[in-house]
């Protein structure tokens, strides 16, 4: 999906990468021989999907205050590290720095529900886990989640290696984005590990909000309310990477919760992108083209020239300093301003009437020029927002595409420069029979029948799995005894797919979600194969896909199709290619 959004990143580090795993052993070394890592019994109530440990006060119903789910007394001899004794620390870091911790809420959150009632120091290690980091001082023992995970900011820049230049130069990081779910972590435990080793802590954490999708749809029923499209892959397939990044980033603060409607995502795209944005790029390369063939002189300032003008060299002050907040949507509010400013322009001097007067020549042209230039210093400022579009309206005004902030001043273009006519960005979308199309769409993959608040084992469209036989599904093979043709045979679809991603289906401990590459497309499958395989190890392995069956929702989550296991009653094997095999073959 990231790629699908044209997101990236400079490095992907796993946590069992060799030069992670010698810096944590580096970095619980130090805090031992500080005295801030020290032995002890744990005794505790463990949540096993949240990976943390709880105190009886902590928990909620005597269940985890995270999560909800139910948690296991647990004992075992640990290593404690001293986070009660950087409390202070922390409650002064929140006073001397007010922009540490953003939004404000979550300072709030932090004080009133964790730091006022007294931290307790943390457990980083554990006897029963094998597969973790072994602490140097004591192999026995292996790291714990805390640590092993947070540092990994840190030891993907080379900390307490010998190479360490890109950790002098981008450390203390500017920003640590993360979900509002995790801010403990990062505002707490996180600063705590960092004083302790004597560096610096980031200059801002920002918890940012969750998406909500349909508004409060745990209380309404599928009959009466629109269904969303809420694939992305369907989105960007049907509408294009820029209108879904555009929608998300100009419709939700980062701060808060935001919602996801079809309708509001379609009329966005239409008043924003088509009408305004893909407006004023297409009717500017067509008029210069049409009535010059290349751009024109810049010409003398007149009327209201002077006010496009001034506006368009103060954007980017006002870009800046709204993401020097993070505020998203004022930043895009600012540049679409600016856009919508210069489609007014076009209304006030009608360029289509200079064009009929030959002595207008020379003011139509410098019309035109102030029009390219608003469009080229737009696609800079939209840069760090959508990936297609401003990159297609630089090409048109024969900019290249790595134009940026230092060419934000108004007057960059030369007179002469090849211009070429763009169709529209964003064709608009007659909305109500777009969401008729969309309902029909949306309808076509829901159940019949609501899910259970249990999860059922996988049927058409699940993988096989334990507890997964012939009579759980009507679309499970036939058996051995029952004989059937060739016809028979060929009715079921099968081709290779690479697992690109995969994750354990949340409340079902027998059940993985794989995103599975078939070809030019990409599918959701649901399998049942949780207990012989861990997420980690599929991703990247090619497997054999049943690709027609009837697509399902087992646990709230889409299922499209069915991965072919071997079962030789004791252990289940996935079925894979015997050689390199592009993603999309046909297995026949």
């Amino acid at each position: 999906m990231w790629r699908l959004l044209d997101i990236g990143y400079d490095r992907f580090i796993r946590t069992t990468d060799d030069d992670h795993v010698k810096a944590v052993q580096n970095i619980y070394q130090k805090l031992y021989e500080s005295g801030d890592i020290y032995k002890a019994e744990y005794s505790g109530y463990y949540c096993t999907p949240c990976e943390a440990f709880w105190t009886e006060g902590q928990l909620k119903g005597g269940k985890c205050p995270d999560c909800g789910r139910e948690v296991t007394l647990q004992k075992e001899e640990s290593y404690f590290f001293r986070l009660s004794k950087y409390a202070p620390r922390i409650l002064k870091l929140y006073e001397d720095d007010p922009e540490f911790l953003q939004p404000k809420s979550r300072v709030n959150e932090m004080v009133n529900n964790f730091l006022k009632a007294g931290l307790t120091d943390l457990c980083v290690s554990r006897t029963t886990v094998k597969w973790g980091v072994p602490l140097p001082f004591d192999p026995k023992h292996t790291a714990y989640v805390w640590i092993d995970a947070l540092s990994n900011y840190i030891t993907a820049l080379g900390y307490s290696a010998e190479k360490d230049d890109l950790y002098r130069k981008f450390w203390p990081a500017d920003l640590h984005m993360v979900g509002k779910e995790i801010v403990r972590f990062h505002a707490i435990i996180w600063p705590a590990i960092l004083m302790a080793l004597g560096e610096p802590v980031p200059k801002q954490v920002y918890g940012h909000g969750w998406l909500l999708i349909g508004g409060d749809k745990l209380s309404k029923s599928k009959e009466n309310t629109r269904p969303e499209l809420t694939d992305p892959y369907e989105l960007v397939k049907r509408y294009g990477a820029d209108a879904v990044r555009y929608y998300l980033l100009r419709e939700i603060p980062f701060g808060s919760d935001g919602e996801f409607t079809t309708e509001r995502f379609l009329s966005r795209i239409n008043a924003d992108l088509a009408n305004d944005l893909g407006n004023l790029v297409s009717r500017t390369t067509a008029m210069i083209v049409q009535y010059f063939g290349a751009l024109p002189a810049r010409g003398e300032e007149e009327g209201t020239d002077g006010e496009l003008i001034s506006l368009a060299e103060g954007t980017y002050a006002k870009v800046k300093s709204a993401m020097d907040r993070l505020n998203a949507p004022e930043a895009l509010e600012a540049i679409f301003a600016l856009v919508g400013r210069a489609n007014k322009y076009i209304d006030e001097t009608t360029p289509w009437l200079l064009a009929r007067d030959p002595s207008e020549k020379a003011r139509l042209g410098a019309v035109l020029y102030n029009l390219a230039e608003v469009c080229r210093m737009a696609a800079i400022l939209l840069k760090p927002f959508l990936t297609r579009a401003p990159a297609l309206i630089l090409k048109s005004f024969s900019c290249g595409e790595d134009a940026g902030l230092s060419e934000l001043s108004f007057g960059v273009l030369r007179e002469g420069a090849a211009v070429v006519k763009l169709p529209p960005l964003f064709p608009r979308i007659d909305v109500k029979k777009e969401l008729e199309e969309v309902e029909k769409l949306v309808r076509s993959h829901t159940p019949s029948a609501p899910a259970s608040a249990s999860c059922p084992p996988p049927a058409s469209g699940g993988g096989v799995g334990e507890g997964v036989r012939p009579s759980d599904s009507p679309h499970a093979a036939p058996h051995a005894s029952a004989p059937i043709s060739i016809d028979d045979f060929s009715k079921v679809e099968l081709k290779v797919g690479e697992i690109v991603a995969c994750e354990r289906v949340p409340k079902a401990k027998k059940l993985l979600h794989e995103t599975v590459k078939i070809g030019n497309e990409t599918r959701s499958v649901v399998s049942g194969i949780a207990q012989y395989y861990a997420p980690e190890e599929l991703v990247g392995k090619k497997v054999v896909v049943v690709t027609n069956l009837k697509p399902v929702t087992l646990c709230g989550v889409l299922s499209e199709g069915m991965l072919l296991c071997a079962d030789d009653g004791k252990s289940l094997s996935l079925v894979s290619p015997e050689r390199e095999t592009e993603s999309g073959a046909t297995v026949r």
